[in-house]
C-alpha cells in the first residue's frame, strides 16, 4: 500500500494539502488542532496502522497550516469546517470514522451535525469545543482586551513556541459555531481520550461535550497524568484502540 499526496483547490484559489490512504472502509479522517499539522505523531500514528492494516485513511491540513497555502490570521471556524466538509466531499465515499484532536474535536461535531448520515463513529482527544469563546476568551489580561480593542489582534502566549496573533474575527466567529451546553446532535458513538493534567482544555470541558453529545454509546476515558497533546507512546496506543474500535 502506499499514501498518495496532493492539493485541493478551493474556490478562493487557496489550496489544502492532503494525504490519503486506499483501503476497506470506513474511512478515517484525520481533522488536527488549532495551529497544528498533519504530519503530527498522532496522525502519523494513525497513517501507519492504515497502511499495516489496509484501512482507508486520509489525513489534511486547513486553511493557513502545514503544507497548505493561506494566511493562518485570516483563518475561522467557518473556513476550517468548510475545509473539513470539502475534503470529506471530495476525497471519500461511504461511512466514516472522524478523529478530532483538540480544535479537530470541535470541528469533528460541526461536520457530523450536517453530514449524520455517513458518521460511523468519531474519537475526539482532548477535544476542544468553543474554545475560543470558552477558553481563550476568558484567559485575557485587561491590557489584552485593550489590543484586541485597539488593534484587532492579541498576540497569545504559547507554551509550545513564540507568542501568535489571535485576531477579532477568530473570537466572533467562533462564537456563532457554539455548541455547548447543547445537545449536540451526533448519534453515532463517541470515544474521546482526555488528559487529566491537560493545561489547554480542563477535562472538566471536556466532559461538558461528553455530556451534551446526544449518543449513548461514549466512553469517556481520562488519562490522570496525560497532557494536551496525549503523544506518549501509551497514549498513541489508547488512540489507536479506539479508532480501531469503531472502525474494526
Amino acid at each position: 500500500m502506499r499514501e498518495d499526496t496532493g492539493f485541493l483547490d478551493r474556490p478562493d484559489g487557496e489550496r489544502l494539502a492532503w494525504r490519503k490512504i486506499e483501503g476497506a472502509g470506513p474511512t478515517v479522517v484525520w481533522l488536527g488542532g488549532f495551529k497544528s499539522d498533519m504530519a503530527g505523531s498522532k496522525a502519523q500514528t494513525l497513517a501507519d496502522w492504515a497502511m499495516a492494516n489496509g484501512r482507508a485513511y486520509v489525513r489534511f491540513d486547513y486553511l493557513g497550516h502545514g503544507e497548505s497555502s493561506g494566511d493562518f490570521v485570516k483563518g475561522t471556524i467557518s473556513r476550517w469546517r468548510e475545509d473539513a466538509l470539502a475534503v470529506i466531499d471530495q476525497l471519500t465515499a461511504g461511512p466514516l470514522v472522524l478523529v478530532g484532536s483538540s480544535m479537530g474535536g470541535w470541528l469533528a461535531c460541526l461536520v457530523a451535525a450536517v453530514r449524520a448520515e455517513r458518521i460511523a463513529g468519531m474519537v475526539l482527544v482532548a477535544p476542544a469545543a468553543d474554545f475560543t469563546e470558552k477558553l481563550m476568551v476568558p484567559e485575557m489580561t485587561a491590557a489584552d482586551r485593550l489590543a484586541m480593542d485597539r488593534d484587532g489582534v492579541w498576540m497569545r502566549p504559547s507554551d509550545y513556541g513564540d507568542p501568535y496573533p489571535i485576531v477579532r474575527e477568530l473570537i466572533e466567529d467562533g462564537a456563532r459555531w457554539s455548541i455547548l451546553p447543547g445537545p449536540v446532535p451526533v448519534e453515532a458513538p463517541v470515544r474521546i481520550l482526555q488528559g487529566g493534567v491537560d493545561p489547554d482544555v480542563p477535562w472538566r470541558h471536556a466532559l461538558a461535550l461528553a455530556q451534551a453529545l446526544k449518543t449513548e454509546d461514549l466512553v469517556f476515558s481520562l488519562i490522570k497524568d496525560g497532557d494536551h497533546r496525549l503523544s506518549r507512546p501509551q497514549d498513541l496506543q489508547r488512540l489507536v484502540a479506539a479508532v480501531a474500535e469503531l472502525a474494526p
